[in-house]
């Protein structure tokens, strides 16, 4: 019995474009995720993966699009090929049965190092950023949701007995930011 040719794709934000990833191949099912791919918990990998059955080839653009990781990339390949189902990679060429060879194995560690590599200097970039527009004075993250008078009043109601479901309502806040606001005051 023949299997299913099945795709993974992944971009990480809602608005990249998919398109160009495994375009013009056959797939019989297709999976697609816009989020990061820091770590597997992602719901369209694990759905993915619970949809394939020994046999099926899995079919993805590159090596990074599946994992940043070298480890959950490994992880990964090794839990498939275990099963029966072997991992395509389009981009790097190379296709992974579960069979020993050597040169796939050094090609495709050599491309998960690397992306890994990119992951890192992506957050260490980013670090960077934050830290130039701290020292420039420039606001990061969101900005408060209440003004320092508004807390010590939400404090002090607080305290007085009100309930904090009705305070959280009345300003327009989630009980967790309530609750986050009164830890820090």
């Amino acid at each position: 019995m023949k299997g299913q040719n099945v795709g993974y794709i992944r971009v990480s934000s809602i608005d990249q474009n998919t398109s160009r990833q495994l375009d013009g191949i056959e797939l019989d099912a297709t999976f697609e995720d816009h989020c990061s791919g820091k770590d597997t918990n992602r719901p369209q990998l694990k759905a993915c993966l619970r949809h394939l059955r020994a046999g099926d080839r899995l079919h993805v653009h590159s090596i990074d699009r599946l994992a940043r990781s070298l480890k959950d990339l490994q992880s990964l390949v090794e839990e498939l090929t275990e099963q029966g189902i072997s991992i395509q990679f389009h981009k790097e060429n190379l296709v992974f049965t579960g069979d020993s060879n050597p040169m796939h194995k050094l090609m495709f560690q050599m491309m998960g190092a690397f992306a890994e590599f990119e992951r890192s200097m992506i957050r260490e970039r980013q670090r960077e950023g934050i830290a130039a527009a701290r020292k420039q004075g420039k606001q990061i993250g969101a900005k408060p949701k209440l003004t320092a008078d508004q807390v010590e009043e939400l404090a002090r109601r607080v305290a007085a007995g009100e309930p904090k479901k009705a305070l959280a309502q009345e300003f327009c806040i989630s009980r967790q930011t309530l609750y986050n606001l009164l830890d820090h005051t």
